[in-house]
C-alpha cells in the first residue's frame, strides 16, 4: 500500500478551527486524521505536508517503521506542532490499515474490552454568566443522559484570585452541584492559569464539591508543583493535555503528580503514542481520561481507544458543537443515554463531508480561557452529540 497523494482541510469551528488529513493510496483507498492544535492551525498544517515526503515509496502498513524515521529525524523532539502533524498522519494511518484488513483500528490494537464508554460532557453550558443559568444548562445536560459534567467557572482570572473572584466562581460550583445532587459527578476545569498559592486555595476550597478531579489549576511548565499540590489537597488533579509525548508523562507518574491524566490523541503523538501513555498509567494504577474537545476524527480515534484500554475512564464530549458538525461528519454515531457505542466499521469508522467543509473556512480565533467567552455559540444554535430528546 503506497501513497498517492496527501491533502490537508482546515475547518472553523467558532472557537477554533478543526485541521484534517486525508491521504490517499494507489489503489484508491483513503484515511483521515486529525491535528486540531488550537490557534496554530496553519502552523501544523504546514508541518503535516513536511511529513508527506517521508511517506513517499514506504509501505504505509508499517506505521512504527514510519513514525519513529519521522519523529527521530525532527532535531528538535517533540513540541505541539510536530506532535500534533505526527498524530494526524498516524490516525490517517490506521484509519487506512483498518479499512485495507476490514476491521475497527481497536482490533489491531488488542481487540475490544468494552462495547460502549461513559461520557462526561464539555460545552454544556453555552451562554451560562450566572449561577442561576450554569444551574440550569446542568440540569438540560442531566436530560441529554450525562452524569459527569465539566466546566470552567473562573471568569477571565488569571494568575491570581481575589477574594471576590473566587466567592463567585465557587457560588457556580454550588448551584451546579445543587442542581445536580447526586445525578452528577463535577469535574472543575482551570485552562492552566493560577500560580501555586491561587491553586492551592482553589483545590482546598473546592474539596467539598467532591470533585472528580480539578483540571490543570496550575500554569504549565513545572510538575513538581503539580505533586506538591496533589499532596496538599483532597481534591483530584488531572492533567495531560498539554503534554507532547510518552516520555513528557513519565515524570507526571514519577513525581506522583496526577490523579488523572489526559493526553490528546491529535498532540501526543497519535493513537499508539496514547495506547503507551495509557499502559504506562495502568502500571501506576491512574486512569486514563483523554482529552477530547477538538473534531470528529480526533473523537472517532479516541472512541477506538475506550474500546481497547483497560484503565480508560470517561470520554470527553463536546456535549454542544457548532450546528454544522452534523453536516461535516457522515454518519457520526449519537450519544445516548451519556454513552457512545465503540464504532465497529473497519478503520477508525468516521467520514467526512469535502462539500460541506468547504462551506466553513478558516477563520482565525483567538484563545478566550481567560476572557470568561469560551464560547460563541449561542444555545439555541449549539447541535450537540447526544440523541435528541423526545
Amino acid at each position: 500500500m503506497r501513497l498517492r497523494s496527501m491533502t490537508t482541510y482546515v475547518c472553523d469551528a467558532y472557537r477554533t478551527n478543526w485541521v484534517f488529513v486525508r491521504l490517499e493510496t494507489d489503489d484508491g483507498c483513503y484515511g483521515w486524521g486529525e491535528a486540531t492544535l488550537e490557534y496554530r492551525e496553519h502552523v501544523v498544517e504546514e508541518a503535516i505536508r513536511y511529513l508527506e515526503a517521508g511517506l513517499a515509496d514506504v509501505e504505509l502498513h508499517d506505521i512504527q517503521a514510519w513514525w519513529q524515521r519521522a519523529y527521530r529525524d525532527a532535531y528538535w523532539r517533540g513540541g505541539a506542532v510536530l506532535t500534533s502533524a505526527l498524530s494526524a498522519v498516524e490516525m490517517a494511518l490506521w484509519d487506512l490499515k483498518g479499512k485495507a484488513l476490514g476491521v475497527p483500528v481497536h482490533q489491531l490494537l488488542g481487540g475490544a474490552v468494552r462495547q460502549d464508554v461513559e461520557c462526561y460532557a464539555n460545552a454544556w453550558f453555552a451562554g451560562a454568566t450566572t449561577p442561576a443559568e450554569f444551574a440550569q444548562r446542568a440540569r438540560t445536560a442531566l436530560d441529554w443522559g450525562y452524569r459527569a459534567l465539566k466546566w470552567d467557572p473562573f471568569g477571565s482570572a488569571f494568575r491570581s484570585l481575589d477574594r471576590a473572584e473566587l466567592r463567585d466562581a465557587l457560588a457556580v460550583v454550588e448551584a451546579v452541584a445543587t442542581e445536580v445532587g447526586h445525578d452528577a459527578s463535577l469535574i472543575v476545569e482551570a485552562h492552566g492559569r493560577f500560580e501555586m498559592p491561587t491553586a492551592l486555595r482553589v483545590a482546598r476550597a473546592l474539596e467539598p464539591f467532591d470533585l472528580l478531579w480539578l483540571e490543570e489549576p496550575l500554569i504549565p511548565g513545572n510538575l513538581a508543583n503539580a505533586a506538591e499540590l496533589r499532596s496538599a489537597t483532597a481534591t483530584p488533579i488531572g492533567l495531560g493535555e498539554r503534554l507532547y509525548t510518552r516520555w513528557d508523562f513519565v515524570e507526571v507518574f514519577q513525581r506522583h503528580a496526577a490523579d488523572v491524566v489526559q493526553p490528546d490523541v491529535s498532540h501526543v503523538g497519535g493513537i499508539w503514542e496514547a495506547r503507551a501513555v495509557a499502559t504506562i498509567a495502568e502500571m501506576w494504577q491512574i486512569p486514563f481520561m483523554p482529552h477530547n474537545p477538538s473534531g470528529p476524527v480526533a473523537h472517532a480515534a479516541t472512541l477506538q481507544l475506550a474500546g481497547c484500554v483497560p484503565n480508560f475512564g470517561l470520554l470527553e464530549t463536546m456535549a454542544t458543537d457548532v450546528p454544522w458538525r452534523r453536516d461535516v461528519v457522515i454518519d457520526e454515531p449519537p450519544i445516548v443515554a451519556g454513552r457512545a457505542a465503540i464504532p465497529d466499521r473497519p478503520g477508525l469508522g468516521v467520514e467526512l463531508d469535502l462539500e460541506a467543509m468547504s462551506r466553513h473556512p478558516y477563520v482565525r480565533h483567538d484563545l478566550r480561557h481567560y476572557s470568561g467567552d469560551l464560547t460563541r455559540i449561542r444555545p439555541e444554535d449549539a447541535v450537540g452529540l447526544h440523541e435528541p430528546s423526545r
